[in-house]
């Protein structure tokens, strides 16, 4: 009974999750409940086990995760600054684990140096804000993985690809990944979906990136009659929104289920938009050199965390509460109301 008892906790959030996930599976609450599920289920297994060979690993894991998810944004950083160059875009796994051991180090020093009450408040603001964001990612990062490598044997109507940069009239070496992915998709099902190359041109391109895609396109084999293109877009949410306008014309009202391709680590933001636009659809995955990952999925994050940045208003609210109280009463024993 104590056993079955033990699992509740992890059986509680499986059901939360599972119920969640049919309901929707591109909602960012997804990526909570399975982590809450991951923890739990960790948990029982290792306080249900007697087993050393058990206990030790998953409490080395959890001790030492921090510290080798320092150790690993430091070394990243070195590799794709190296690779890519010096940006702010190649420089954010560095700055990511400065803030991480800022985090860490907040409260020793605002103690060790003796900081005013106002100073120790505004860090314990600042390290309850860090705990939901290292969370979150935490949370987005196990989530998005799931999802991403979660197989799929659906019929797409329409294989949308978004853009990613040229070379000249060339696609980027990101970008034709992308269109290779597609193609495979469209292989695998037989040829019978429309393939929607989605992209405008920037300002220091020379074409629009829909048309070098359906240039790619047409010389690997893929029909005039297969080509939707999109040629108006900058952004994201505009590849699906402008996207969908054509798609729509063409379908006259009836369903549709479209396949969102992109690279692996922008996959589960593209699904969320195409929630939010309207689309039936799957976000699909071209694969990302290793060491460029980290700084694409962090950047991927921060641009999640920009659209739900409402806990950090709570949990600033709720911080705010104490301060409120004791100037209330301060105020009320000034006025003799206490």
């Amino acid at each position: 009974m104590d056993a079955i008892a033990a699992w509740l906790p992890a059986a509680f959030w499986a059901v939360v999750f599972l119920w969640s996930y049919h309901r929707e599976p591109r909602q960012f609450r997804n990526a909570f409940f399975f982590l809450f599920l991951v923890i739990t289920a960790l948990f029982t297994v290792a306080l249900a086990s007697q087993e050393l060979w058990v206990i030790l690993p998953i409490g080395l894991l959890i001790m030492l995760s921090p510290f080798a998810f320092i150790a690993f944004l430091f070394a990243n950083a070195w590799v794709v600054t190296r690779r890519e160059g010096v940006s702010l875009a190649t420089l954010l796994p560095l700055l990511f684990g400065v803030a991480v051991v800022a985090w860490f180090a907040a409260i020793p020093l605002s103690v060790g140096f003796h900081a005013p009450q106002w100073v120790f408040s505004a860090v314990v603001l600042l390290i309850a804000w860090g705990a939901w964001f290292f969370m979150s990612f935490t949370a987005l990062l196990l989530y998005s993985t799931f999802y991403r490598l979660l197989p799929r044997k659906r019929v797409y109507d329409y294989i949308i690809i978004h853009g990613a940069g040229l070379n000249g009239e060339e696609p980027t070496p990101l970008l034709r990944g992308r269109i290779e992915t597609a193609i495979r998709l469209w292989d695998r099902q037989g040829r019978r979906a429309v393939l929607v190359p989605s992209g405008g041109q920037g300002p220091d391109e020379v074409i629009s990136e829909a048309e070098a895609m359906h240039r790619f396109l047409r010389t690997n084999g893929v029909g005039e009659e297969s080509i939707l293109d999109e040629d108006r877009s900058t952004t994201t949410m505009e590849n699906l929104v402008f996207a969908k306008q054509l798609i729509e014309e063409r379908q006259r009202g009836f369903p549709y289920r479209c396949a969102m391709v992109t690279s692996d680590y922008h996959v589960f933001r593209t699904a969320t938009y195409a929630r939010a636009a309207g689309i039936r659809g799957d976000g699909v995955g071209s694969k990302t050199a290793f060491y460029y990952f980290p700084t694409a999925f962090i950047r991927e994050f921060i641009a999640i965390t920009r659209k739900h940045w409402w806990p950090y208003a709570v949990i600033a609210a709720l911080m705010l509460i104490p301060f409120i109280h004791q100037g209330v009463t301060a105020f009320g024993h000034e006025i003799g109301m206490f």
